[in-house]
């Protein structure tokens, strides 16, 4: 299979095994574990599924600010940020 076309780097390939595997996670943990609507902070009630789409919706704009707003070259703060946010929202939210 060819790939030359895109931009695949490591990186980018890290990237993609990881949201597969956190959705073979949260697929095994709804099996396992059937989820219940609940009110945590946010406004509106969200189960477990709701909350992982808020929490890398959120990721995503943490680190479009921080491309758009910092002269920062890594990205390791906006992970940082973004993974310790999916945390309180998968928790608390």
């Amino acid at each position: 299979m060819d790939l030359e076309w895109m931009a695949w780097t490591q990186v980018t390939a890290v990237f993609f095994v990881t949201i597969a595997l956190i959705l073979i996670a949260m697929t095994l943990a709804e099996l396992r574990f059937p989820t219940v609507e609940r009110q945590g902070f946010l406004p509106i009630p969200t189960t477990r599924g709701d909350r992982l789409f808020l929490s890398l919706l959120l990721a995503a704009f943490i680190h479009l600010g921080f491309v758009a707003f910092t002269d920062v070259q890594t990205l390791w703060t906006p992970l940082a940020i973004s993974v310790l946010a999916a945390l309180l929202m998968m928790r608390f939210g």
